[in-house]
């Protein structure tokens, strides 16, 4: 039976938002303390109580400050953090047959992202067929690399750029939903002392490190050539694009120098395929000059609307949204139209 199915007015929708199933507090375990000194909250047990939460409190908090719908996705790294094949397909399975009966609960104010493990091909597009066909999700979150003990690079790390996932993108494409790209904590050996974030642990989360690593990712996608050989596939960046958006001029500029079109595999530079294939949302990047001049350089019809409850608040993300100055048309389309039509969620324009 449904907890709730009374239509919301119209408001935002906010397609970043973090959930944990109960059986996943195990892993979450190992980046407590990480995502602890993240969050907007008192302590590591109301994050995680926060996390549980779907229809209470988090809703309770829709109505007061106008959210009329969210996108729900397993907080991170989620399968991605998890080194054992068989594991990550597991937790994969396990939280996403979770979430799809939260969500079946009230699926007139929340809808859900698939996770799936990067491990190999065969288990990812799998995965994605079944949470989209079988389960009605509405797209894929990746929480940057995979982190495996064997297959991957020198790091131990699998990034997708690369032609083994090829046919994870072709079926992506044809399921026609988008994948959202989402940062992550770098694994346990990663912070040692010695090495490149264990000796600087001040910039690690999403002061520093989310958007150097994940924005290496969304560069490294764009130049790949997957954008050419699949040009229907969408994928959705956080934090206002990661801050490509405000080197995308620079990037442009030698990337198109005659050397680098003699040997680079992309038909195309960085902003093409930010205004063709790549989305960003406003996720924990709350600042209206930012916005105004994403805007400008992707258009307003590649921008849309993001929390990333309950890392930041929303109060804090809806009371900056009714400040944002923009032609209201514009604010329409970021706020809701646009992830209606990408997510084709089953509310009213």
């Amino acid at each position: 039976m449904a907890v709730g199915n009374i239509k919301a007015q119209k408001g935002t929708i906010a397609i970043e938002e973090a959930v944990i199933n109960p059986t996943g507090l195990s892993w979450l375990a190992d980046s407590a303390a990480l995502f602890g000194q993240e969050a907007s909250t008192e302590s590591h047990t109301t994050l995680t109580e926060r996390l549980l939460d779907i229809h209470h409190d988090r809703l309770k908090q829709m109505d007061t400050h106008g959210v009329e719908y969210m996108l729900l996705s397993l907080t991170s790294p989620g399968p991605q953090g998890e080194p054992n094949p068989a594991k990550a397909r597991a937790l994969a399975t396990e939280a996403n047959d979770w979430l799809a009966a939260q969500v079946a609960l009230n699926p007139q104010r929340f809808g859900a992202l698939a996770s799936v493990s990067m491990h190999n091909v065969e288990d990812a597009v799998a995965e994605a067929v079944r949470a989209v066909k079988e389960l009605g999700m509405f797209g894929v979150v990746l929480n940057d690399y995979q982190v495996v003990n064997e297959g991957g690079d020198v790091e131990g790390k699998k990034y997708y750029d690369t032609p083994e996932f090829r046919p994870f993108w072709k079926a992506v494409e044809e399921l026609g939903v988008p994948v959202y790209m989402h940062p992550r904590f770098p694994p346990a050996k990663d912070l040692q002392p010695g090495t490149r974030y264990g000796d600087r642990k001040q910039i690690l989360g999403g002061a520093v490190q989310f958007h150097l690593d994940l924005s290496l990712h969304i560069y490294a996608l764009c130049s790949s050539g997957v954008f050419d050989e699949f040009p229907g596939l969408q994928v959705v960046v956080g934090n206002l694009g990661e801050g490509i958006p405000f080197s995308l001029w620079r990037a442009d500029h030698w990337y198109n120098k005659p050397g680098k079109l003699k040997t680079r595999p992309s038909k195309h530079d960085f902003t093409y395929y930010f205004t063709k294939n790549i989305w960003i949302t406003t996720a924990g990047n709350f600042n209206t000059p930012g916005l105004k001049f994403c805007v400008d350089q992707v258009g307003p019809e590649r921008c849309l609307f993001a929390i990333d409850y309950p890392f930041d608040s929303i109060a804090e993300a809806q009371y900056w949204w009714l400040t944002v100055d923009l032609p209201e048309d514009q604010k329409q389309l970021i706020a809701r139209e646009n992830a209606i039509k990408l997510f084709k969620l089953p509310l009213e324009l």
